[in-house]
């Protein structure tokens, strides 16, 4: 779990397709000026280059030498030796790199890579949602406590990651908390991300309001609040499909983690209009034969960023039973609650932490 206090630096990585963005954080915050350098996607060896130039110009910033370096890079990947695959937005990683090995051996440090699904739930578990709610329902008297977290993404694809008591879910194959393969709702044949995802919301648009030009995500929300010309009622449903699509997956994920469910990424800007469908979905029910219909969760769906339900979900719902024989009374929880959230520290922010406390934990363990 999470260190209170910790003075060791570590050096971080914000890579994308365009840019890589360097920088260190030292107990949980930043403490120098971002470097950010052009990805060199093609060519691997000018890839490398970048790579080192960008970590020796943080590392040049710092007060005392770092302990490590930790990041998020996208897969498929052997994570655990530091290995990157074959990347759709990186060619010359084809084949595979041993990218973990290489800063290693470079920087004489510890490196630590994951996928930033997992970093974003990992930073949300130690210093994001998860402490946030934990702490409002110490305030509250409320002796419930939460310590597992499924953490989505909402962009450019549908990213995942699970944090079970307090640790990463990576898996045997470290393919642990992949959402964007689930089943789709709306088209059972093709996988959730054909929905959930920047090039699904644009594709529901065009469909539904027939025209031609290629909006891009941010112009479809302006479109649904009518700050844009085109079709309001168009722009709401790409949204709302999106919501429906990733709440089914997110159920399903839910149905075997039991704990908090925390959203993120570009998308989630526009939560006004995923929400509500995404809820409904999360409390809809299945049946059984004969008929018989049951809640589809057992736990029952609290969105957070509203008053009423964050209130209703922080109420201490308890009964007294006896032991028997004994004069003796203990507290009996009678009822089953799953709080859904939105990142109240950003995307990227808690991708950092993630990188960040993961590292000092691995430290911690070494």
């Amino acid at each position: 779990m999470r260190t209170k206090s910790d003075n060791r630096i570590v050096m971080t990585l914000d890579a994308g397709g365009t840019n890589l963005v360097f920088s260190a954080m030292q107990n949980g915050v930043e403490i120098v000026a971002p470097v950010t350098l052009p990805s060199e996607v093609k060519d691997l060896e000018r890839c490398l280059q970048v790579l080192i130039q960008g970590f020796e110009q943080v590392r040049k910033q710092l007060p005392i030498s770092p302990s490590a370096i930790s990041f998020a890079f996208p897969g498929p990947a052997d994570y655990e030796k530091g290995i990157i695959g074959d990347l759709p937005n990186f060619p010359a990683f084809r084949g595979g790199v041993a990218l973990g090995p290489f800063l290693k051996k470079y920087f004489g440090l510890p490196v630590y890579i994951n996928n930033d699904g997992n970093l974003f739930a990992y930073g949300e578990a130690l210093a994001g949602i998860l402490p946030e709610i934990n702490s409002k329902l110490e305030a509250c008297g409320n002796s419930k406590r939460y310590r597992n977290l499924i953490g989505v993404t909402l962009g450019t694809g549908f990213g995942g990651g699970l944090i079970i008591d307090g640790k990463v879910l990576r898996g045997d194959n470290q393919i642990g908390g992949y959402l964007w393969c689930l089943p789709n709702r709306k088209y059972p044949d093709l996988i959730a991300e054909e929905s959930v995802s920047i090039r699904g919301v644009k594709r529901i648009y065009k469909e539904l309001s027939k025209e031609e030009e290629d909006y891009t995500p941010k112009d479809i929300y302006e479109i649904a609040e009518g700050i844009l010309p085109g079709n309001r009622e168009a722009a709401r449903q790409a949204f709302a499909e999106l919501g429906e699509v990733a709440g089914y997956a997110i159920g399903l994920a839910a149905t075997m983690i039991d704990g908090l469910i925390v959203i993120g990424g570009g998308l989630a800007g526009a939560a006004k209009y995923i929400l509500p469908s995404l809820m409904r979905e999360l409390r809809g029910s299945i049946e059984k034969w004969g008929g018989v219909k049951i809640p589809r969760l057992q736990a029952v769906p609290y969105y957070l960023e509203n008053s009423q339900e964050l209130s209703a979900f922080l109420k201490h719902d308890v009964a007294r039973v006896q032991v028997p024989v004994f004069n003796q009374w203990v507290d009996y929880q009678t009822d089953y609650k799953l709080g859904v959230a939105l990142s109240h520290l950003g995307t990227n922010r808690a991708i950092a932490l993630g990188a960040y406390w993961y590292a000092i934990n691995q430290l911690n363990n070494l």
